[in-house]
């Protein structure tokens, strides 16, 4: 075995341990290798270890990328910051926009899609939520999120699917279960709201996290270091 299937192997025994102790199959945990920085030849490695999601800080980035990649068939994740200037180039590019945080960005992005041509299919979107309250992450307060996902939910050529986090920096992994359990139950709220129903996806754990996200219901976990190993850029 290469180290690249030993690192995805041992991160499925990981999530399938988190599953077990949660109740939960190993099958309602998608693993998005967050390939940023490293290059097409270290995303075909991960692609080889039955690894179909990708997510990309960067939509540049990400394009030359999905350029060079198009044999595989993957799903691409932008997990970052989608800057306004950057959505025309991002609509056909991705799965599932982890990281709409603010109703203007939404709006626009709802508009843009639009202008693609009716027979375009609504883009997949998750809501960014700012959990900690830290001043330097981006994505709505917790107090916000019921109005934004009901405006969102609204917009035509956009399919809210559920909602993203990003935990701050712990010591221990355990400190980060509140963050996790919190948009839990911010999932569960929406979720029972007419209009929300599809309101299921949980974007939350990384690489030093992610199991105890697990836990605490996550359906997708983005791991970066754990699969591809440490970043030199």
């Amino acid at each position: 075995m290469s180290v690249v299937s030993d690192r995805v192997q041992a991160v499925r025994e990981r999530v399938a341990a988190a599953c077990h102790r949660s109740g939960r199959s190993p099958s309602s945990v998608t693993i998005i290798a967050v390939s940023k920085t490293f290059a097409p030849t270290a995303v075909r490695q991960v692609a080889e270890c039955d690894i179909k999601d990708f997510g990309e800080n960067r939509v540049q980035e990400a394009r030359a990328k999905i350029v060079q990649l198009t044999d595989l068939d993957l799903r691409w994740h932008m997990i970052g910051t989608l800057q306004v200037n950057k959505v025309a180039t991002a609509l056909g590019l991705f799965h599932l926009i982890h990281s709409i945080d603010g109703i203007d960005l939404a709006q626009y992005l709802s508009e843009r899609q639009q202008r693609r041509g009716t027979a375009a299919h609504p883009v997949d979107v998750l809501l960014e939520v700012n959990v900690s309250g830290e001043t330097t992450k981006h994505g709505f307060a917790r107090r916000a999120v019921r109005t934004a996902s009901e405006s969102i939910a609204q917009l035509p050529g956009l399919r809210l699917r559920g909602l993203m986090t990003m935990a701050p920096p712990v010591a221990r992994p355990e400190e980060a279960r509140p963050i996790f359990t919190t948009l839990r139950d911010l999932r569960d709220e929406l979720s029972r709201i007419p209009g929300l129903e599809r309101c299921v996806e949980l974007s939350m754990g990384m690489s030093q996290d992610f199991e105890v996200a697990v836990e605490e219901g996550a359906t997708m976990i983005r791991l970066g270091t754990a699969i591809f190993g440490p970043r030199t850029a």
